[in-house]
């Protein structure tokens, strides 16, 4: 959600090379797209929400009633919905340590999703305690612990390491990395879902988005999965834009 939607297109158009479409929603949200297929929606944030900035994942579910209760049952927060919309019924809530995400009932993009084609490279809860959170999301989404009964077909929870990785017929389709400080004032460490979008040139990139108006949160680097860096929009949202 954007504060200014024709200047959020303008920035990821310069940063990204996305273009955009309108879609049944309204002409308050849009579709980015690289060579024509869909990688993420942003909409216009109503001038009377007081809240930050940032790119929210949606994770589909059966029933959003039953989801949200869930949430509530849990100790966590839904902030706002379910609402009904022309394609769905969708909440925005935030899990117990404040990282927010939103749930979503309703038609979706055929094929879309994290990891395939030209959707987001990686989905990525950067939280206190990724064990904690994995019970919390696993309960809240029905996801199924690997060789647990019940949860999505297809879709297994593996604990790895320092993080907990959900796999979706084998494709890791988001990952929870424990470590993050909830109390920091830096919104680099709070708890918080983190999208990574790919790009031809990670450096062209970061000197695009400087240039659009945007800044540089974390310096292009090369660990083992790829060249990467963590950049800010002009509202205040953050990213990571990452090449092979």
């Amino acid at each position: 959600m954007a504060r200014d939607l024709p200047a959020a297109q303008e920035f990821y158009r310069a940063v990204l090379g996305w273009s955009f479409r309108s879609t049944s929603l309204g002409d308050e949200f849009s579709v980015g797209l690289v060579d024509g297929e869909a990688v993420a929606g942003i909409g216009a944030l109503a001038s009377t929400l007081r809240t930050a900035v940032a790119w929210t994942p949606y994770f589909v579910v059966d029933d959003v009633n039953a989801a949200t209760s869930r949430v509530r049952e849990r100790s966590a927060t839904v902030a706002v919905g379910p609402l009904a919309m022309k394609t769905g019924r969708g909440a925005l809530a935030a899990d117990p340590d404040g990282a927010v995400f939103g749930l979503w009932e309703g038609r979706i993009i055929p094929g879309w999703s994290i990891g395939k084609g030209q959707g987001p490279a990686r989905l990525e809860l950067r939280t206190r305690d990724a064990f904690a959170a994995a019970i919390f999301y696993g309960q809240v989404l029905q996801w199924a612990a690997e060789g647990a009964p019940g949860g999505t077909p297809g879709l297994d929870v593996h604990y790895e390491e320092d993080r907990v990785n959900v796999r979706d017929d084998g494709r890791t389709v988001c990952s929870l990395r424990g470590g993050a400080v909830g109390s920091a004032p830096d919104p680099r460490i709070r708890p918080r879902w983190q999208v990574s979008f790919r790009v031809p040139d990670v450096d062209a990139a970061e000197a695009a988005a400087v240039a659009a108006g945007g800044e540089v949160v974390a310096p292009a680097s090369s660990p083992p999965t790829g060249r990467e860096a963590t950049l800010r929009d002009p509202d205040g949202g953050m990213f990571t834009v990452v090449s092979d």
